[in-house]
């Protein structure tokens, strides 16, 4: 994650200290990630390893430098960051969707790591009616504190879906009769052209470099939004809520 868009940590957003983490995964609490010291080994890592690997939660080895930069208490190597929201299913909230009678209508954000612009697409989203919010399970904003913050709480009234292959719970969703609708500067087709009547997944990428070419390819759109300025690209927030509005107004004129 690059350095302007390091958010850091509130206390309430993680605990510290080998036995607290261990007593946290025992008792399956909701995790981001978890921080351990490069170099550290002992029964108690190994066991924090072990439990990680099967609650799918994402390890990550670094300097004792960045540990103390996040605490100054004694954090004894491991750091967790805790989730401040249940993640859900997406499949199983399109075909809850599907059953109910309603079109499914999902935000995938592929690789966007700046928490200002996760809460902002967050909040566009619970008020464009999205049903859930798709986010690959490495490479996403952390979603502590800053994230609710940024999100004016909208984080709390919509589903957020983390997935271990974005890319094949994509093809996933695409199977199960979803549009994949992509907003890239490469895109031929228009927004307002494009039916956001059908079920539809809009994709948006990250912030440095767009989307992923392997997610592109699954596109059945790739819309890019008209510009009439000198500046060739929007904010991806921005972006995010041009589509959404446009695909509500379309919803409401139906």
């Amino acid at each position: 994650m690059p350095a302007s868009n390091f958010q850091k940590p509130t206390p309430k957003d993680f605990i510290f200290g080998i036995h607290p983490v261990l007593e946290a995964l025992y008792a399956e609490t909701d995790m981001e990630k978890i921080f351990i010291q490069k170099d550290l080994n002992s029964p108690h890592i190994e066991e924090i390893l072990k439990l990680a690997k099967g609650r799918r939660v994402m390890v990550q080895r670094t300097p004792k430098e960045r540990l103390d930069r996040i605490t100054r208490k004694v954090h004894q190597g491991v750091i967790a960051f805790l989730s401040l929201v249940p993640y859900a299913d997406v499949e199983n909230i399109v075909a809850e969707t599907y059953l109910k009678g309603k079109v499914p209508f999902v935000l995938a954000l592929d690789r966007i790591t700046d928490v200002r612009n996760f809460g902002a697409m967050v909040r566009s989203a619970e008020c464009a009616g999205v049903d859930a919010i798709l986010i690959p399970e490495k490479g996403a904003a952390r979603i502590g504190s800053d994230a609710v913050k940024t999100s004016a709480g909208a984080i709390h009234h919509i589903p957020i879906c983390k997935s271990h292959n974005f890319w094949l719970t994509l093809r996933n969703l695409k199977d199960a009769g979803l549009q994949l609708v992509a907003a890239t500067e490469k895109g031929s087709d228009s927004p307002y052209q494009t039916d956001f009547n059908l079920p539809t997944v809009v994709v948006m990428g990250s912030e440095e470099d767009g989307i992923t070419e392997a997610v592109l390819s699954l596109a059945d759109r790739k819309v890019a939004i008209p510009l009439r300025g000198k500046i060739g690209s929007l904010n991806v927030s921005v972006a995010a809520g041009v589509l959404l509005f446009e695909a509500l107004r379309q919803k409401t004129e139906k």
